[in-house]
């Protein structure tokens, strides 16, 4: 069942990755590129954004942090000015840290969740505005967030990074619900385990590896059909659904058995 808008053609649409120097974001923006869209890449390393335009005509690097609420709000003015619509932004921010509570570490927790889930806050602060007007203009536009499965239920390790994630989850949820009635598409994207430099850093298996290219075909493949929720690989995140409706009693001894920790 379709709750979005298709996003089937994206020929000369305007598409904003909001954390697009490596991994997903950048996998994500070659293809959209190659699609046809007009495609704007943000994130701190301003670098490796320039290098992305410089090889993909007609793209925009637009260099911000997500935790700075000022430079969101002129980055969506400059758009606006510049491309006059915003049709799709995706939200691909992140910042991950392996953490157990012995290693508990304040900072890098709080760190977590100013990048994973306030980032998203201050891009909501700048761009729904502008999508609320579109949507009152007939235009429409998308918002995509890209959470986690880590935020389905706590997993060993994921001190920090699972309850960023699954307030992330939460907040698609709630603009659902708020923007569908606009015209507005929100959809929330539930990755497993991906080869990015967030998850290199790993020292345990990780099960149904995708590369950054497959997960980029499995987000424009769950925009195509209208979906709200995107997961993949299937045969990896349908497990950990499971997990979501199990009694905790089960549910943390399916956990142990299956990480031994």
């Amino acid at each position: 069942m379709s709750l979005n808008p298709k996003l089937q053609h994206w020929q000369g649409k305007t598409v904003w990755i909001v954390g697009a120097s490596s991994g997903i974001g950048r996998a994500l923006a070659e293809a959209l590129h190659g699609a046809g869209a007009r495609v704007v890449v943000s994130a701190r390393q301003a670098a490796l954004l320039l290098e992305f335009a410089h090889a993909h005509p007609g793209s925009t690097a637009l260099p911000l942090d997500v935790q700075d609420a000022p430079a969101l709000r002129s980055a969506v003015a400059q758009l606006q000015s510049s491309h006059g619509q915003i049709d799709a932004c995706i939200f691909c921010a992140g910042h991950y840290q392996a953490m157990r509570a012995q290693q508990f570490g304040l900072d890098e927790a709080v760190r977590h969740l100013q990048i994973n889930y306030v980032g998203a806050l201050n891009l909501l602060d700048a761009l729904l505005p502008q999508l609320l007007r579109q949507a009152q203009a007939g235009r429409g536009g998308h918002l995509s967030l890209v959470s986690s499965v880590a935020g389905y239920r706590a997993l060993p390790k994921s001190m920090a990074y699972g309850p960023a994630k699954a307030a992330l989850t939460h907040l698609a949820e709630a603009l659902y619900q708020d923007l569908s009635p606009e015209g507005l598409g929100v959809s929330v994207v539930h990755p497993g385990f991906v080869a990015t430099p967030l998850t290199a850093g790993n020292d345990f298996h990780m099960p149904a590896l995708l590369s950054p290219a497959e997960a980029a075909q499995a987000m424009l493949d769950g925009w195509a059909d209208g979906r709200f929720e995107i997961h993949f690989p299937k045969r990896f995140t349908l497990w950990l659904k499971l997990l979501r409706i199990l009694p905790y009693s089960l549910y943390f001894r399916a956990v142990r058995r299956a990480t031994g920790l």
